[in-house]
């Protein structure tokens, strides 16, 4: 990353944020070299924790791009947080309104600008016990099919030792062991050019998520179960700045067949 590109706002978060993680955490970090150093690119890591942001803010800071997520529009409505938000190049996504498609709009230009953009495909912490993958949603995918970005798979292991989704605790002790394991971009050649129906982005996002699990496999050890359903009750926020949904109007109804 060109770090003169940087703003000062931005540099204001580095300086804070960064002092804290290295502190708190002890960071295994591997396949950096598979993100980018330039141009648009989609970030896909698995979604297990709430310090999950930070430390996937860490992996892309350190990998040299500057990382990008989606946040609630009416975030960016706050006096003084949205107007940091802003100037730190976030990308304000609307939801359950027609304005959703003017969020498609921005992460595009976003990618066009050169963005390394965040999407959690799962759209909120998984609800597998065991903190495998769920399903993805297929707004990633429709990003994909949209611009052509690579999109980068990465996986997580560690950040719910930070924070336990499944007892809420919190753990404030230093160099708590992080792992987070970046992949070759996905292969969607086969889905170039295709048209974006419910079936072809079901089968893209089962894409993207069978690669995430299975980078997570790695780093956790043993045999992965199959991506765990969606659960049928609506998603609820997930407390971390990312909308509760993936962010991308996805245009689709559910789930396709199971993988």
């Amino acid at each position: 990353m060109a770090r003169r590109r940087l703003g000062f706002w931005q540099w204001f978060a580095v300086v804070v944020v960064k002092p804290l993680m290295t502190v708190w955490t002890r960071r295994t970090w591997t396949g950096r070299e598979h993100i980018p150093r330039t141009g648009g690119v989609i970030i896909v890591p698995n979604h297990l924790s709430y310090a999950d942001p930070l430390v996937s803010a860490h992996f892309v800071y350190d990998a040299g791009r500057w990382p990008r997520y989606l946040g609630k529009a009416s975030v960016f409505r706050v006096p003084v947080v949205g107007w940091i938000l802003h100037r730190c190049r976030q990308i304000p996504v609307e939801r359950g309104s027609v304005d959703a498609a003017r969020s498609l709009d921005a992460l595009v230009a976003a990618l066009h600008d050169d963005g390394a953009v965040i999407i959690y495909p799962e759209g909120t912490l998984t609800r597998e016990p065991d903190l495998w993958p769920m399903r993805g949603k297929t707004g990633a995918a429709r990003l994909a099919l949209a611009t052509g970005a690579p999109v980068v798979p990465i996986a997580m292991w560690g950040p719910e030792k930070i924070f336990d989704p499944r007892g809420r605790r919190l753990s404030l002790r230093p160099r708590i062991p992080v792992s987070v394991a970046a992949g070759p971009p996905v292969d969607l050649s086969r889905w170039a050019g295709a048209t974006p129906t419910k079936a072809t982005l079901e089968e893209m996002t089962d894409e993207i998520m069978l690669r995430i699990r299975d980078l997570l496999a790695d780093l956790r050890g043993g045999t992965p179960p199959p991506l765990a359903e969606r659960p049928a009750r609506p998603d609820v926020p997930s407390g971390d700045g990312v909308p509760s949904g993936d962010g991308v109007p996805s245009g689709d109804g559910g789930p396709g067949e199971r993988r």
